[in-house]
């Protein structure tokens, strides 16, 4: 089953009570929160607070969309149990974090075999708290390609580790259907919304205009066991608006319906 929402991250400056309020008003059913702004790794007490907003609002809680990258020395990064314990707190059902900081071409043997023994230990950190760990399908990363995205899932081999899918637009594909299709059986979540590169940057359009490739992807997806959140994220000119839209093309997508330009 597929269950609309909203990656909360899209709306950075609005604050939680709003995010609800325009996720009621879009009438999508589930919200990922996110760990940098919304509800802070290590914040038990605010993510106790949301986990309580959002549920008396009717909504679900989908996932927390956390900054947990694997093996980073970055000083920001998060440390896990304080994100496991924050997302607890929350409810979340599932944890979003990142496969590292390198890319699959420049990482070496011992790179990967680091990251992957990383992630299979908060993998079964989290299993034993019933949490799921979802990496997230992004560039720089050892999930930035099909063939490296599943050669990961496989060498951890725990089924609450899984991939958040989402279109390769840092290596546009003339058949993103195609790269769901290959992650089919790890799938977790999913990140929608319609972008292209011009030259270096990212040109965000409005979800109907990749209509035809999302249909699909809801179709395949649809045919799943469980429940998988498909969350709108970094909508076009971070327009509420614009959301509201593209939540309406969301539910009729998957709903199979014609759409009209």
């Amino acid at each position: 089953m597929i269950v609309t929402g909203l990656a909360s991250v899209t709306f950075r400056k609005i604050d939680p009570e709003q995010i609800l309020e325009l996720t009621i008003e879009a009438g999508l059913e589930a919200i990922e929160w996110g760990g940098d702004i919304h509800v802070p790794h290590g914040e038990v007490g605010r993510a106790q607070q949301v986990r309580k907003m959002t549920l008396d609002s009717g909504l679900k809680i989908a996932s927390y969309g956390s900054y947990y990258k694997s093996l980073s020395n970055d000083h920001r990064n998060p440390c896990f149990r304080s994100v496991l314990e924050t997302a607890i707190a929350l409810g979340a059902p599932g944890i979003r974090v990142w496969a590292g900081t390198e890319s699959s071409d420049d990482a070496d043997i011992d790179y990967r075999t680091a990251i992957a023994n990383d992630l299979r230990e908060i993998g079964e950190i989290a299993q034993t708290n019933g949490v799921s760990i979802n990496l997230e399908y992004h560039g720089n990363t050892l999930t930035d390609s099909n063939e490296s995205a599943t050669a990961l899932i496989r060498e951890i081999n725990l089924p609450n580790v899984k991939l958040m899918w989402q279109p390769r637009y840092w290596e546009p594909t003339e058949h993103p259907v195609d790269d769901l299709q290959f992650i089919l059986p790890y799938l977790g979540n999913i990140h929608v919304f319609h972008w292209n590169l011009r030259g270096t940057e990212i040109v965000r359009h409005p979800l109907l205009k990749g209509k035809d490739m999302w249909r699909q992807c809801m179709a395949k997806v649809s045919k799943l066991n469980g429940n998988h959140y498909a969350l709108l994220e970094f909508v076009r000119n971070n327009s509420p608006d614009q959301f509201l839209n593209d939540a309406k093309t969301l539910k009729r997508l998957i709903k199979c319906k014609n759409l009209e330009e």
